[in-house]
């Protein structure tokens, strides 16, 4: 197990700051390895574990760093849903292969149905400044990377008219301060945003066959932390901590499946991606994915 862990440091990088902190992170680690063998080995499920980038953490450090999302936990999606009348929608659906989703980031939760929709509207992809918003949209309940609210997201894109590249305004992981010669230069604007139905998959289906969609999720157990490849069936709950994008859907081996694009680089889940069991018996879908869907409109 030591050899492992050692041959799991050299693979992502990892450089403790004493040997104490190495031997606490090991214990952890060891822990987490044995969790991914005994759920592998049991393979009841139709997904897989692995010792991924986040195997030396611990769940609730894995929550407090990686999930900062605040759902509004009470109220309904409220206002116009342009797809309601939409009637046949394509069994599957992969925006990746429209030229719709720019490539994986080990950044935020923002603006990935952003830059779906802008390459909807102009034909151009551009990858979009996730900073700007952190740095920029901090009057409501944003506030950079303390986490935030997609639909605040979109109302400040919509006040700031537009968004810059990710070029322009580079990623930093840190909350700074805003830069309004950067941000003053715009590659991208929205009209306004719609939310999709509460609590209904029927409806987050026929918005996802029409666009890329952002959604909130709750991704704080342990089995998302160190999910590796498959459909994810959970275990999760419905206390949305996490914003990602769903940019598909389809049909493996007669189970139904969400596409979702995450923001924790291409070394988690598949090269970035998780697919997640799609058309549940709960009303609010797998980790409450129907329960606060939103998209921009262009």
């Amino acid at each position: 197990m030591r050899l492992r862990h050692e041959q799991w440091m050299a693979r992502y990088g990892r450089v403790y700051g004493s040997a104490n902190e190495k031997e606490a992170r090991y214990q952890i680690f060891k822990d987490n390895a044995a969790l991914v063998d005994s759920f592998n080995v049991a393979g009841d499920k139709p997904y897989k574990l692995g010792t991924n980038q986040f195997a030396d953490l611990t769940n609730e450090e894995f929550r407090a760093t990686r999930n900062r999302f605040k759902g509004h936990m009470c109220s309904a999606q409220q206002g116009p849903f342009r797809y309601e009348n939409v009637t046949a929608v394509p069994t599957t659906m992969d925006w990746r292969k429209k030229g719709a989703v720019t490539p994986i980031k080990d950044q935020g939760q923002c603006v990935g149905a952003m830059e779906g929709i802008t390459q909807l509207s102009t034909g151009k992809l551009v990858s979009l400044s996730e900073q700007e918003l952190v740095d920029c949209d901090t009057k409501g309940e944003d506030q950079g990377c303390s986490g935030g609210l997609m639909d605040d997201a979109f109302k400040f894109i919509i006040a700031n008219k537009g968004l810059t590249t990710e070029a322009n305004y580079p990623y930093s992981a840190a909350d700074g301060s805003c830069s309004a010669s950067k941000e003053g230069n715009h590659a991208a604007t929205i009209k306004g945003y719609e939310d999709v139905p509460t609590n209904s998959e029927s409806a987050l289906l026929k918005a996802v066959a029409n666009q890329p969609i952002s959604v909130a999720i709750d991704a704080g157990d342990s089995s998302f932390q160190l999910y590796e490849s498959g459909i994810f069936t959970g275990e999760c709950g419905t206390e949305l901590d996490h914003g990602v994008t769903a940019v598909g859907y389809g049909d493996s081996g007669g189970m139904k499946y969400w596409l979702i694009k995450n923001s924790w680089g291409t070394q988690w889940g598949e090269e970035g991606y998780i697919r997640m069991q799609r058309d549940i018996p709960a009303k609010e879908g797998i980790c409450g994915i129907a329960m606060q869907a939103s998209y921009p409109t262009a």
